[in-house]
């Protein structure tokens, strides 16, 4: 059952990645970088599940915030061409 979890998150990631590099403006490919992040907060979740690590979920939760903090970040540069 774990197996056709990561291969359906993988396959999606997948199409993610498409989109982030055919995305036709800079918007579409900050989206589909930020979906990319959310299956990797999954992927990262569904192993520990799988592996019986804890751990991992405490891992998940702070690359889910990078991700945040980097996609804010990076919509607030090309907003106002700074960071400050």
């Amino acid at each position: 059952m774990y197996i056709a979890a990561i291969i359906a998150l993988m396959v999606g990631a997948f199409l993610i990645l498409i989109r982030a590099l055919r995305g036709p403006t800079a918007y579409d490919r900050i989206l589909a970088m930020n979906a990319m992040g959310t299956k990797t907060v999954i992927l990262v979740a569904l192993l520990g599940f799988a592996s019986g690590r804890p751990d991992f979920l405490d891992l998940a939760i702070v690359y889910a915030l990078v991700s945040f903090i980097t996609t804010v970040a990076i919509l607030k540069y090309i907003e106002a061409g700074r960071l400050d």
